[in-house]
């Protein structure tokens, strides 16, 4: 097994660290809080010689990752960071990254969207940008996150599509953890040397990056886009398990925590999963069967292995820390709502919107989320949407 240190990290440092050691050709940013200190962290790294990035700092998040797609075009690794309005001042360039195969990473710490203005943690920013082709990884803690990020590049350079990696907003990115940082040798035999297929700064190849594509060939492209996204589970299994051979630590599309014997789970993203897994244990020293599904890759949605991990359950709660403001479900109980319909598995499920602008979420209110399942189960009437912890 490989050679690790124990340290103490929040998730910004996690995500710093990360990206120092994958030592990328071009870091382009703009800071916006709570992501600020990634790439402020790096800058460091630059400044004292610890990596051979050029990094390059910019007047906006739309000219950071115009800068990155111009920079991956011409054959370079790069990545960058942002969160909430960053991000979506980035949006309209994040689906030309994607349309152009770029394997980009981008660093993604979950803020609420104004208005009202607000600094701390929903999953709004992600949501926003679920459909631009961008495979999407979730991370719980700290670990998480910095593991992420390492699989990260290859991922994106295996699959030729950008990356998002998430975490939550001062939950993560602030609070400091133990974390277990791989040696930098293996780190770097583990994502290897770029070798991009095409790329503009080929002399003996040249390509057109970026050109009009009207009726005749537009969908055809983003077709081949598509089809690009469902071959990239895969990928992302494939990277998991040469990251589990080297360095320990399982990752695949989902977390089952409890789940095999359950008679009801809750599916949850991000830093809400940990919580939620002190509450399966308490509910199970209790004697009731209760799970949980976390889900760590949101695209490509892993649509047909949801469904057959839920299949057996009585009833299911969907959390979700953003809602899609169409008087129905949060996206992700969308996703899920979708997942159980195409595989003919009808299921009480309820929808628990949670969270939002930083909303602390309580061990109780989870507990009481399982107590509305074990009720519903038994035939008892329950709301199909609820928001969660919202004041009357």
């Amino acid at each position: 097994m490989a050679k690790t240190n124990i340290v103490a990290r929040t998730g910004n440092e996690a995500m710093a660290e990360a990206m120092r050691q994958i030592n990328p050709d071009v870091v382009a940013a703009y800071p916006i809080t709570p992501a600020t200190e990634i790439v402020q962290i790096f800058a460091g790294y630059v400044a004292d010689g610890l990596v051979d990035t050029e990094f390059v700092p910019v007047e906006s998040e739309h000219s950071a990752m115009s800068a990155c797609i111009g920079a991956s075009a011409a054959g370079g690794r790069c990545m960058t960071g942002t969160s909430s309005q960053g991000l979506a001042l980035m949006a309209e360039m994040l689906y030309i990254a994607a349309g152009l195969r770029l394997p980009i990473v981008l660093a993604d710490v979950n803020r609420a969207l104004s208005s009202p203005i607000n600094i701390h943690c929903d999953h709004s920013d992600t949501m926003m940008v679920r459909d631009a082709g961008w495979i999407q990884i979730f991370s719980e803690n700290a670990q998480e996150a910095y593991d992420n990020m390492v699989q990260a590049v290859k991922i994106a350079e295996h699959a030729k599509l950008p990356v998002v990696v998430t975490t939550d907003g001062f939950i993560i990115s602030h609070g400091m953890e133990r974390i277990e940082i791989i040696d930098d040798a293996e780190v770097k035999r583990f994502v290897g040397e770029y070798k991009p297929e095409n790329y503009l700064l080929n002399l003996d190849k040249p390509i057109t990056v970026g050109a009009l594509d009207l009726q005749d060939y537009y969908f055809e492209h983003k077709r081949q886009e598509v089809e690009a996204m469902k071959k990239a589970s895969a990928v992302i299994l494939e990277v998991a398990g040469e990251f589990s051979s080297k360095f320990g630590r399982s990752y695949g599309l989902f977390e089952k925590y409890k789940l095999d014997d359950a008679d009801c789970a809750i599916v949850a993203m991000g830093s809400t999963a940990g919580t939620a897994k002190v509450v399966v244990d308490g509910l199970r020293k209790k004697g009731l069967k209760a799970g949980l599904l976390k889900l760590r890759v949101f695209r490509p949605f892993p649509k047909e292995e949801i469904a057959d991990v839920l299949k057996n359950l009585k009833a299911i709660a969907v959390m979700d820390r953003s809602d899609s403001m169409n008087a129905q479900e949060g996206p992700l109980c969308l996703e899920v709502k979708a997942a159980m319909f195409d595989a003919s598995a009808k299921k009480i499920l309820l929808n628990y919107i949670y969270g939002l602008g930083g909303r602390e979420i309580k061990l109780e209110e989870i507990e009481g989320i399982y107590n509305d399942l074990f009720e519903a189960i038994k035939g008892h009437a329950k709301d199909k949407v609820v928001y969660l912890g919202v004041r009357e």
